[in-house]
């Protein structure tokens, strides 16, 4: 059996040898686009060819069923290296964890290996413009046929949809029920004929997110995730790897609002002797390490089969405080030279710009403070006046 050690030593190897280092002075776009898809895909097949992709995912769908005392050691090796891996982050870091979960036999044989062969790309569709946090009002419906569902409706914020392949969504399949009822999650074609997707821009200048348009897309009987009518239960379990995901991915010198990076910034304008400014990079440093230790627990205990249930919310909302607490001191630390900009802060003048939509993405911190205070706290529930009126009886805009 291989110790830890040999694994870290055999990640760092292999590392050396197939990835980028991290290069502070080379310059990035901010949102991990400047790779072509190809040289990701091909990537991909060579970390799970190596056996680093799908590191605590049973070996029966393609996974190298190890712990995740291995999967967290190869990420702290990875953190010094660039990796192409951006266009696979969602699909295994989301949807492949619920169809393991929830998936049948044949969902997780048929999608779970090309995926982390790199051979198929998936997107998250729960968003839409009318149901953004409150993600249990969408208005996107799928109807039953006689040999599946036909999806109509309209998702939004959607990242990578532009590439992928296959999608987890969420449609109302009965609308004479509360809004939490009635509504099932299916696995939808992206390259269906009825499927357009249109880019968003964003505040960086980048388009990572696109609002995706559905016209009588069909999708088979046997591409429900979970059970009909039940798909809140699926976006729980969904949103709750989601939300680990975004806040617990652990420290990476790639971050360009890390405490590596700005403690360099800190350094070449000789602000690293300043007493408040080193008092902040400390502290960042420590709210990094304690967001990773939260991090190795939550992973710990999924791997061991531990429901975290909306501790996951607490991960997310730390996360993106962190992110936000840190723009501050970028902005201190760099001053004018953040609002003259040059090519060498690009990516932390995209950071700071983007930090905001942290709070935003995966649920606003808002919903998360919700979240950690009823199910973690055991705080008294908002009234939710709507919560037993059936869908087709609320008031909505459409």
């Amino acid at each position: 059996m291989t110790s830890i050690d040999e694994f870290r030593a055999r990640a760092r190897a292999w590392l050396e040898q197939n990835a980028k280092p991290f290069d502070e002075a080379a310059g990035h776009d901010g949102e991990g686009t400047s790779v072509p898809l190809e040289e990701s895909k091909r990537f991909q097949k060579a970390l799970w060819e190596a056996g680093f992709a799908g590191i605590t995912w049973p070996k029966e769908y393609g996974g190298q069923g190890l712990g995740a005392e291995e999967l967290i050691a190869f990420n702290q090796e990875a953190a010094d290296f660039e990796l192409p891996t951006g266009p696979f982050v969602i699909g295994l870091g989301m949807p492949g964890p619920t169809i393991l979960e929830l998936g049948t036999e044949e969902q997780k044989r048929r999608h779970l290996p090309p995926m982390l062969r790199g051979e198929e790309i998936w997107c998250q569709l729960f968003s839409e413009p009318s149901a953004g946090s409150d993600v249990a009002s969408l208005q996107t419906t799928a109807t039953r046929t006689e040999t599946g569902w036909v999806v109509n409706g309209q998702k939004v914020w959607t990242s990578g949809a532009q590439y992928s392949d296959f999608g987890a969504i969420l449609a109302r399949t009965d609308p004479t029920v509360p809004k939490h009822k009635g509504i099932t999650m299916f696995i939808v074609d992206m390259h269906h004929p009825g499927v357009t997707v249109r880019p968003l821009v964003v505040a960086t200048g980048h388009a990572p997110f696109n609002e995706v348009f559905f016209d009588n897309v069909e999708v088979p009987a046997d591409a429900v995730i979970g059970e009909v009518d039940k798909g809140w239960d699926a976006a729980v379990v969904m949103l709750r790897n989601e939300r680990v995901a975004i806040g617990a991915g652990g420290r990476a010198r790639t971050n360009a609002l890390g405490y590596d990076s700005l403690l360099e910034a800190a350094r070449t304008r000789g602000l690293e002797s300043d007493p408040a400014i080193r008092r902040r990079l400390a502290l960042l440093y420590a709210r990094e390490s304690a967001l990773t230790a939260y991090g190795r627990v939550l992973h710990e205990e999924t791997t061991a089969g531990i429901q975290i249930g909306a501790r996951g919310s607490a991960a997310k909302l730390a996360g993106a405080e962190l992110a936000l607490w840190a723009a501050d001191l970028a902005q201190d630390i760099l001053g004018s030279d953040l609002a003259l900009g040059s090519a060498d802060l690009d990516r932390v003048v995209a950071a700071v710009v983007g930090a905001p939509g942290g709070a935003v993405a995966g649920g606003t911190n808002e919903i998360q403070r919700n979240i950690v205070g009823e199910r973690v706290l055991g705080l008294p529930k908002d009234p939710g006046v709507d919560r037993n009126t059936p869908f087709n009886q609320l008031k909505l805009s459409r």
